[in-house]
């Protein structure tokens, strides 16, 4: 039995920070209090000076595994995912295969398990045709239904009206949406292709991705939810206009429509394209400063639910390529915690507002089983930050396998010391437990 106690810690859980002590046992917190006594066999961590938040549930990530393993894979991208703080997450089906059947969702279940230094669940796919298969998925076992309403992934992409209706009308689980109107889109693109040919200025990419495109795709999905009654997320929303569609007068466990926002829509702004290029070059695009604080407005108030990073790695080689060939995402999950905490730092968003988004309301709005709080009998999935450490983000501390970040030469104020996966320490000051894996997610549905 492996028992570990966590002593002198700075607490911070549903809207609460206090001093006190935290005992493991074997995967899941045993005691919380203050003055834990322990044996001679307990692992004693004195975390003095230290923040223990519950770990970051991310809800939307891309490892690109199978199919796109020269970008990413599971086992590489989970393992930034520890370093950074977050101790699980759930992954889109736009992999190579798309995961559209039950055997296919399988298999990366299967890959996950052998390989995942983290919990996991993976979301399935629906397209025009695949209804049937769709209805087959275990509310119990698998995090949701992801839909591209948007060309981020070429043959995912849902645009037949009656399908997706009949997918809003027949299923229960949380419909995940990717919102951006396909036709906007493509008028934009020929304008500007007309007039720059494929070597478009990266600064036109929130203008031909437009606030309008996202706004026209958001409202038509929201007017069919609650037509339907369908249990919509509307994921990466990236304009201060979508924000006003969703609401803040009742509690998230009663909302049928909720909302996400991701990590580098709170962080840049469409100034910065001019340094950063195409590495911050994502579908939906970042936008402008009024956009930037107006989704901090929403998520601050409660419009938008849960934070989360988008996590979409592609190479190096594929990022430096002219606007039209250039592929749309970025990696985040190593550094997502932190940034959020420099926000903390700002004064921007409280530490116990961060936590709640990062931790709380993802396992709330997926129904998790026991994860996403500090609790007794809840699974200790754990993160302990020295707020007084900073580091620098270069080349050679990056974990990604694609080698790179947006964030690579920023200075963050804290750093991640240590992070526990079911009880188990898998990332300690710089070093990984190989051993661990995590575990497959289960619903309370």
């Amino acid at each position: 039995m492996t028992t570990i106690l966590i002593k002198n810690a700075t607490i911070v859980n549903e809207n609460n920070t206090f001093l006190g002590d935290v005992l493991i046992e074997n995967e899941l917190i045993k005691q919380i209090a203050s003055n834990i006594e322990s044996d001679k066999n307990t692992q004693i961590i004195d975390a003095k000076g230290s923040y223990l938040i519950p770990g970051f549930i991310d809800d939307q990530v891309h490892f690109r595994e199978p199919g796109l393993t020269h970008k990413a894979t599971i086992a590489t991208e989970s393992r930034a995912a520890a370093a950074g703080g977050i101790t699980t997450f759930i992954e889109q089906p736009n992999t190579v295969p798309n995961a559209t059947t039950q055997k296919l969702l399988e298999d990366k279940f299967e890959i996950a398990s052998k390989t995942s230094y983290v919990n996991y669940s993976f979301m399935f796919g629906g397209t025009n045709d695949n209804l049937e298969e769709l209805l087959k998925t275990d509310p119990k076992k698998v995090a949701g239904i992801k839909l591209f309403l948007g060309s981020s992934t070429g043959n995912m992409l849902v645009d037949n009206v009656e399908v997706l209706e009949k997918i809003f009308s027949s299923t229960k689980m949380i419909i995940s949406v990717h919102c951006e109107d396909e036709a906007t889109i493509r008028k934009n693109t020929a304008i500007y292709t007309e007039k720059f040919g494929e070597n478009i200025p990266i600064k036109y990419h929130p203008i031909i991705r437009s606030e309008e495109s996202c706004y026209i795709s958001s409202s038509k999905a929201i007017e069919l939810a609650k037509k339907t009654g369908a249990r919509l997320h509307i994921f990466h929303v990236s304009t201060e206009k979508e924000t006003h569609l969703f609401r803040n007068d009742i509690p998230l466990e009663e909302k049928q429509i909720t909302a996400e926002v991701c990590i580098h829509h709170l962080w840049f702004n469409d100034a910065d394209y001019d340094e950063k290029g195409t590495f911050i070059k994502w579908n939906p695009a970042v936008k402008t400063e009024k956009d930037r604080q107006g989704l901090w407005k929403a998520l601050l108030d409660d419009r938008i639910d849960v934070l989360a990073t988008d996590h979409a790695p592609h190479t190096l080689e594929e990022k430096n390529n002219v606007y039209s060939k250039a592929p749309s995402g970025g990696p985040l999950v190593q550094h997502a915690v932190m940034a959020i905490l420099e926000k903390v730092k700002d004064g921007v968003i409280s530490i116990e507002k961060a936590v709640e988004k990062m931790s709380h309301n993802p396992a709330k709005l997926f129904q998790i089983e026991k994860r996403g709080f500090i609790k007794e009998g809840y699974f200790a999935d754990i993160v302990l930050i020295d707020p007084n450490k900073p580091q620098t983000v270069s080349k050679d501390n990056i974990l990604y396998k694609c080698g790179w970040s947006p964030f690579e030469g920023t200075t963050f104020s804290h750093t991640i010391t240590h992070t526990f996966v079911n009880g188990n320490l898998v990332y300690e000051n710089g070093k990984f437990n190989e051993n661990i894996r995590g575990k497959r997610l289960t619903f309370n549905r």
